[in-house]
């Protein structure tokens, strides 16, 4: 087990019932003489413990209401963290934030230490308007609908009700006229409410439009960089990597679908595109989240025995929620838990291929949680998702070492790998098509839904490869944005995973050289929480922060390669 760090501000048992409970240590903080750097490093250590043990108590809310979108009672604990004591919260850290870069004995603090910490507090005085904070609780508000709308969508296949995700799993079977049929039923579901999703990401435009005029900005996107401390990438940057997708990654992909074509011999169809070309039934490399989990730790301790570790730990503190069924929310995530340090595992899994791919994900950033825990103030184990991602997609690349514990055979190992190595190609465009969209959406916060849809076809067709017929289904493509819940939930964290997946695709490249080496700088790296600039932790990782036409080229022909060999 791991042991709970003591509080050292708080009393043991605070329970969070109202702002009224909250507000004491709050304006004790504020309150607070500081007389010396001893008593700011004090009163910085008691801010930390207070964020953490607020942080903590939102996760564990967002936490039950996702595993059980059917409990009101679980969504009405969450909403009113996000309406009650977050826009209390706002202010008063504004206050906290000023009381700290006012303070004269900030300069005797270790500017290497602190660097990374009080640059994004000074961006966080620069942005914060008291005006926005009843808008930041709507938006809160009103994104947690997304979930509760997909949430409940169920089908019924072959006399089975089934959540979408496992419907999904219809799509990988041999028969083609069951695979069309999955399809339209799982679209009809979406479809049915396609405008209410419509309707909803409306509002939501609007009123992150008004939050950035608001702070000075010209448009949500610029306001967003800001918030997100984007202090080391700009705009410009996301369109080169747009520009490298599209010159470097679509051509592969484009020879993975003739590949693709030629061996089903036929046109391809979008029910086409995950089904075995062999026609072979698509494996099942496990039969219950418990399976799910026991293969996890077997193949993560072949890796490393730290990260089966982490695994073991959470299942232990009962930090794992991994089956798919009804009434929860769709998608997968890890949260982190500030205080405790040991975070949470949710996912859907339905015994497919990407359930193992999706658990060794979440399972990454698991261990990132681990790494960091003992970093001395929550805000430096806070990580930029640039740097988070490249924690959870290099663990799918290295635990390849252990992913054999999931198949029968080596030659369903080898599928699965193939499978998951043209699945990250493909994966790049698709990243490139959302960051591209969400640039366009908040820098034309005027436009209509209609002209949303145009924009996404054209989107379409510009990171496609133009062999996908969707003659007859173009409704069902001008909605297919709707499936990614980052739009509606965490605006412009996306581009994050394609950057990421190129650091990952280096920090495989060097495991394959030397394994020992590459898993020492890949724990370094995570040890290193957000203390360091994103570029200085990828170098930790002995990878570069780099998404030029030419880095990414190199990349795609060592994947290539490693396809090759397969």
């Amino acid at each position: 087990m791991i042991t709970i760090t003591q509080r050292r501000f708080l009393p043991n048992k605070l329970k969070v019932t109202s702002w009224d409970v909250l507000a004491p240590y709050f304006n004790q903080l504020v309150e607070r003489p500081l007389n010396n750097k001893h008593d700011l490093e004090e009163w910085l250590k008691d801010r930390s413990e207070l964020e953490a043990f607020v942080s903590e108590d939102l996760a564990w809310r967002y936490v039950r209401m996702t595993c059980n979108t059917e409990d009101k009672e679980l969504e009405k604990a969450y909403l009113f963290f996000v309406t009650e004591i977050e826009p209390q919260i706002s202010p008063i850290n504004d206050k906290l934030n000023r009381k700290l870069v006012e303070s004269p004995f900030i300069n005797e603090l270790d500017e290497e230490k602190y660097f990374i910490y009080l640059r994004g507090i000074k961006k966080e005085i620069e942005i914060f308007r008291e005006a926005n904070v009843p808008l930041m609780a709507e938006i809160a508000t009103e994104s947690q609908k997304y979930g509760s709308i997909v949430g409940g969508l169920m089908v019924e296949i072959e006399g089975k009700e089934l959540t979408l995700q496992q419907a999904a799993n219809f799509l990988k079977n041999p028969d083609r006229t069951k695979r069309e049929a999955a399809f339209v039923k799982i679209n009809e579901k979406r479809l049915a409410h396609a405008q209410e999703l419509d309707e909803l990401f409306n509002r939501l435009i609007a009123l992150r439009h008004q939050v950035a005029v608001n702070a000075g900005f010209e448009n949500f996107r610029d306001y967003m960089f800001a918030a997100l401390g984007r202090f080391d990438y700009k705009p410009e940057d996301c369109f080169a990597f747009h520009t490298a997708i599209q010159q470097e990654v679509v051509p592969l992909v484009k020879q993975f679908n003739a590949k693709r074509e030629k061996e089903l011999g036929f046109k391809l169809r979008p029910w086409d595109l995950e089904v075995d070309t062999q026609n072979r039934e698509a494996l099942e490399p496990f039969t219950s989240g418990a399976d799910l989990l026991d293969k996890t730790v077997k193949c993560f301790r072949k890796v490393d025995d730290y990260f089966a570790w982490c695994i073991e730990t959470m299942d232990n503190m009962g930090r794992l929620d991994l089956e798919s069924r009804k009434g929860k929310a769709p998608g997968g995530y890890n949260y982190p838990m500030a205080e405790t340090s040991v975070p949470f595992i949710f996912m859907n899994a339905a015994s497919s291929t990407r359930d193992v791919e999706t658990m060794v994900h979440e399972g990454g950033h698991a261990v990132h949680s681990f790494l960091s825990k003992d970093l001395e103030l929550a805000a430096f184990k806070n990580c930029p998702s640039e740097v988070a991602e490249l924690a959870s997609m290099s663990m799918e690349l290295i635990s390849y070492d252990g992913q054999d514990e999931f198949y029968r055979t080596p030659e369903e190992f080898k599928r699965a790998k193939e499978e998951h190595l043209e699945g990250i190609i493909k994966i790049l465009p698709w990243i490139a098509t959302i960051d591209k969209f969400q640039h366009w959406i908040y820098t034309h916060p005027k436009h209509t839904a209609e002209e949303r849809k145009a924009y996404w076809i054209e989107l379409s067709k510009e990171f496609g490869t133009g062999m996908v017929d969707w003659n007859g289904y173009e409704h069902v493509q001008t909605c297919t944005w709707q499936k990614q819940l980052h739009l509606f939930e965490v605006p412009f964290y996306y581009i994050e995973y394609g950057m990421a997946q190129l650091g990952a695709l280096g920090v495989w490249r060097n495991f394959l050289t030397n394994k020992s080496k590459a898993v020492m700088q890949y724990k370094e790296a995570l040890s290193l929480g957000y203390t360091k600039p994103i570029g200085e932790i990828y170098k930790t990782a002995g990878v570069e922060f780099n998404f030029g036409a030419t880095y990414i080229k190199s990349l795609m022909e060592f994947v290539k390669a490693e396809l090759n060999k397969l």
